[in-house]
């Protein structure tokens, strides 16, 4: 009977963990092994660029590179895991139920933005966590061209001032210039709980952030939460009101909540614990990459983090551990010590740097020219060629 490895998710950890598992088995000549991949589309959105303009380009089809390496797919949303039962309930893409049994599950849901209940938050404020929310903004901000100007109309509120919030804040002057004309007047204020700009990022990022900051006119609120949304703006927990017809949402992320169904440890975030095989403690059937993944990245006690960064390897190790274990070959052990950083900040430029503790290595132009290499190039999927794409899943490829 064949034997399936199913993969949930065609993000970056769930693409690259069915290429890396059809590598392996190519490489051992086991044509009864089948390995499949479940998810809404064959797409894999380039999550990393929603802050930018011209978000509907921002996703790369999959069905020709599918074809070309023999993976798969199954278009549909998983809604259950019985991992008693090795299988897994979805929901078809024309609708109704269906059922796919595996023999190896490589966990690969990638995670969503978490909306606490803030008063309004959920009818008024948009986000750039999908594409499908990052598209709603994009069409909101072209709307307010046709409208009479005013304060309001030209303020944009982003709360959080995390990298996503950071990245999405510094874009925006040059956005709405774009929509509203280059002598408009705009006004972008970023609301975050650090006592510091770009405290959630250190002290080796933060000149940069500044800088950028001063040089865009984007104004920081820091020490300070949003209390409330309406149609018009929003109140601060201060009881400040900041008038702005546009409020982005970049406060916090939680892993998919499938992992709540997995019967294992999971963190403050929803991310299952696993080996540095990337199986999920516990379970001998079960592996976890990207952001429903929590893995020890070196010796030293750093763990991985939400971001393709992370997810890419993770994936190539999780696909071919999962392949290996199920045909009686070693797997190999995941590790990727080396952490980089590298903040987009808009007109101004960019910002990497390399370490945990982000020791700046290159910042403006310099550092731009690498964050639009990575963004339009390192991180899209490779061409819809067998041996290319099997070639690029090897998890031996050192990383950042």
């Amino acid at each position: 009977m064949e034997k399936n490895i199913l993969i949930i998710g065609s993000g970056f950890a769930g693409l690259w963990s069915a290429l890396s598992a059809v590598r392996l088995l190519d490489q051992h000549a086991r044509a009864d092994v089948q390995v499949t991949l479940l998810a809404p589309q064959a797409e894999l959105h380039i999550r990393p660029r929603f802050y930018e303009p011209d978000v509907h380009n921002m996703r790369a089809p999959l069905l020709d590179l599918f074809e070309a390496t023999g993976v798969r797919f199954v278009q549909g949303l998983a809604l259950s895991i019985d991992t008693e039962g090795r299988q897994v309930v979805y929901r078809k893409a024309e609708g109704g139920e269906g059922r796919l049994r595996y023999d190896r599950l490589v966990l690969a849901s990638g995670s969503q933005l978490f909306r606490p209940p803030v008063p309004g938050l959920a009818e008024h404020a948009f986000d750039v966590d999908r594409i499908e929310q990052a598209a709603l903004l994009e069409r909101h901000l072209h709307g307010l061209g046709g409208q009479p100007e005013s304060v309001a109309r030209n303020t944009v509120v982003v709360a959080g001032g995390g990298f996503t919030g950071i990245e999405t804040a510094t874009e925006m002057p040059a956005r709405l210039r774009a929509i509203f004309g280059d002598g408009a007047r705009v006004r972008v204020v970023v609301v975050d709980r650090g006592a510091q700009v770009g405290a959630a990022l250190g002290e080796g990022i933060r000149p940069a952030i500044l800088e950028a900051s001063r040089e865009l006119g984007v104004e920081w609120r820091p020490g300070r939460t949003v209390a409330a949304v309406d149609a018009r703006g929003v109140v601060l927990d201060d009881g400040q009101r900041i008038d702005a017809g546009t409020v982005i949402w970049t406060v916090g992320f939680r892993a998919s909540g499938l992992t709540e169904q997995i019967p294992a440890p999971r963190d403050a975030t929803g991310r299952l614990q696993v080996d540095n095989h990337l199986r999920v403690a516990g379970l001998a059937d079960v592996y976890a990459a990207g952001d429903t993944a929590r893995a020890a990245t070196d010796e030293l006690g750093n763990f991985s983090v939400m971001s393709c960064q992370h997810a890419i390897p993770l994936g190539r190790h999780a696909g071919n551990n999962a392949a290996a274990d199920l045909i009686g070959v070693a797997p190999r052990a995941y590790s990727q010590p080396k952490y980089v950083t590298c903040l987009d900040l808009g007109a101004w430029g960019a910002v990497y740097t390399e370490g945990w503790d982000r020791q700046q290595k290159l910042v403006g132009a310099e550092a731009k020219a690498l964050k639009s290499q990575i963004n339009t190039q390192w991180i899209y999927p490779p061409a819809a060629d067998r041996a290319v794409a099997l070639a690029a899943a090897d998890p031996a490829i050192p990383v950042a």
